[in-house]
């Protein structure tokens, strides 16, 4: 791509735990020319987590004022935590020609749609509920009323998958890198 052409927005989405960071991780060891859109969050940072990299770690006050100033391209109230995406960091690489991609929520997810209608939607779907409770639990980082909330949360979502162009069951790691690789590259 060049610098005139600007770059993809690709979105994807899917309930918590369905392992949308594993395959994004995967994705962009295999193609460095993706940008990966650093979220903001008021959650707490997990084991192994740094701030600046899987996310900017913000207090409430500091996220309100972004909203406020208009910096976030979406935001969302999820399980308890904002989330959303810095605007600066995603037109400048789009301008520079670059594919941007966001790991968003649902609700963030229809918010880019409504900004990016022509965004490559992608939707992770788990194998089954019982495999996608499973996957939370061995995070081991959050407590059963947490977990009992992303699974409710996890199959609201779920029922929305039809809003997207794309799904991906991730069942097979390979298989959904692969389907991934097919969507995002394809002519």
């Amino acid at each position: 791509m060049s610098a005139e052409q600007p770059g993809k927005l690709i979105v994807i989405t899917g309930p918590s735990g369905v392992g949308k960071g594993t395959l994004i991780k995967l994705l962009l060891q295999r193609h460095p020319q993706l940008r990966l859109s650093t979220s903001a969050t008021t959650r707490l940072p997990r084991p192994g987590e740094t701030d600046g990299v899987e996310y900017y770690f913000l207090n409430q006050q500091d996220f309100e004022t972004a909203i406020a100033n208009q910096e976030l391209l979406e935001w969302a109230e999820y399980a308890g935590d904002y989330y959303g995406t810095p605007k600066a960091q995603v037109f400048q690489q789009l301008e520079s020609g670059n594919s941007v991609l966001l790991e968003i929520e649902l609700a963030g997810a229809r918010a880019i749609a409504k900004i990016f209608p022509d965004a490559i939607r992608i939707f992770i779907l788990p194998p089954s509920i019982a495999k996608l409770e499973q996957r939370i639990r061995t995070r081991g980082a959050n407590s059963e009323e947490s977990i009992a909330n992303r699974l409710a949360i996890a199959q609201q979502e779920i029922a929305a998958s039809d809003e997207f162009e794309f799904k991906i069951v991730n069942n097979d790691l390979e298989k959904a890198i692969a389907s991934l690789e097919t969507i995002i590259f394809r002519a």
